[in-house]
């Protein structure tokens, strides 16, 4: 496999995994319940935000590098 070959399967990967996180970190904080935003620091989290914060933010790096390491490869 190359090195452009394997940049581009964690892109879209990274992107997918944007996706879901994301859509979880929406749900979470200001789309899941009745009463509007669940509390920030509820029990659960990790530093006072849900789990899925911290992979929309790892994705969101890996999206980023990925794409730059494509880009620099040209």
């Amino acid at each position: 496999m190359t090195m452009r070959r394997a940049l581009n399967v964690v892109l879209v990967i990274s992107l997918i995994g944007v996706a879901f996180s994301g859509t979880l970190t929406y749900r979470e904080l200001c789309g899941g319940g009745a009463d509007g935003c669940s509390a920030v620091g509820a029990p659960g989290t990790i530093l006072g935000y849900p789990a899925c914060v911290y992979g929309l933010a790892m994705y969101l790096v890996l999206v980023a590098v990925s794409a730059f390491g494509l880009r620099s490869e040209r």
